[in-house]
């Protein structure tokens, strides 16, 4: 298994973000991470990047714990964080190539990318003079140069427009053939159209883990499905 989260354990004061979570990831998925706000979804992902300190258990990921092997697990895990924090003064190709020597990649690489997340008329623009869909391409860029096992998203689509959405899916469809991606979002139709897998979160807890199919089960839709879970767990 490439990523195995073990009675993974966050506490912020009092608050307990996640509560003894138990998760097995293996290669070439597409993951749905589901839950309402304040879930601990961004909690979760923000632990197995190594963002945030493991408070007990443990995250495993190529058969290393990342506590103790920190820059070896993040060479192989690329993250796009909600917010996508960027240099907005830098140029866009500037800033891709400042990742990739980071990484110690060539620069053929940073063109590769370039094309691939769709931004080659924006490459030499100011980050900061380009809309919030190229954006957000410029941070998918970022997180994928390195060509991570592991792909981390944290709400990629959130504020673009309907081309933009589909644009992005594509991307990251492709790349979950030959990696292993968790998306966490609130559009249920991105669910549908990319994962296999639901992972949904409610207060600290995982109420399922199983095939899209399955969480659907019985209701007409996802949105159906999700507010039934998550409603019985108030």
């Amino acid at each position: 298994m490439p990523l195995q989260i073990i009675n993974l354990t966050k506490k912020f004061g009092e608050q307990t973000a996640l509560d003894t979570i138990n998760i097995s990831i293996d290669k070439n998925e597409i993951i749905g991470l589901l839950g309402p706000n304040g879930a601990g979804k961004s909690t979760l992902m923000k632990s197995i990047v190594g963002a945030l300190k493991v408070d007990q258990g443990e995250i495993i990921f190529n058969g290393l714990n990342i506590s103790d092997h920190q820059i070896e697990s993040k060479k192989k895990i690329g993250f796009l964080p909600e917010n996508n924090p960027l240099y907005l003064e830098m140029y866009v190709k500037e800033y891709l190539q400042f990742v990739a020597n980071i990484h110690k990649i060539s620069e053929s690489r940073v063109d590769e990318v370039i094309e691939l997340v769709g931004i080659t008329p924006e490459k030499s623009k100011k980050i900061s003079q380009l809309s919030k869909g190229y954006k957000q391409r410029v941070g998918l860029a970022q997180a994928i140069i390195h060509q991570p096992d592991l792909l981390i998203l944290d709400e990629p689509t959130n504020g673009l427009d309907p081309n933009q959405i589909l644009e992005i899916r594509n991307v990251v469809k492709e790349i979950g053939q030959q990696k292993t991606v968790l998306l966490s979002t609130h559009i249920m139709q991105e669910v549908e159209a990319l994962c296999t897998r639901v992972i949904l979160i409610h207060k600290g807890n995982i109420l399922q883990d199983c095939p899209i199919d399955e969480f659907k089960g019985k209701f007409d839709s996802l949105e159906e499905a999700f507010a039934s879970y998550t409603a019985t767990q108030k």
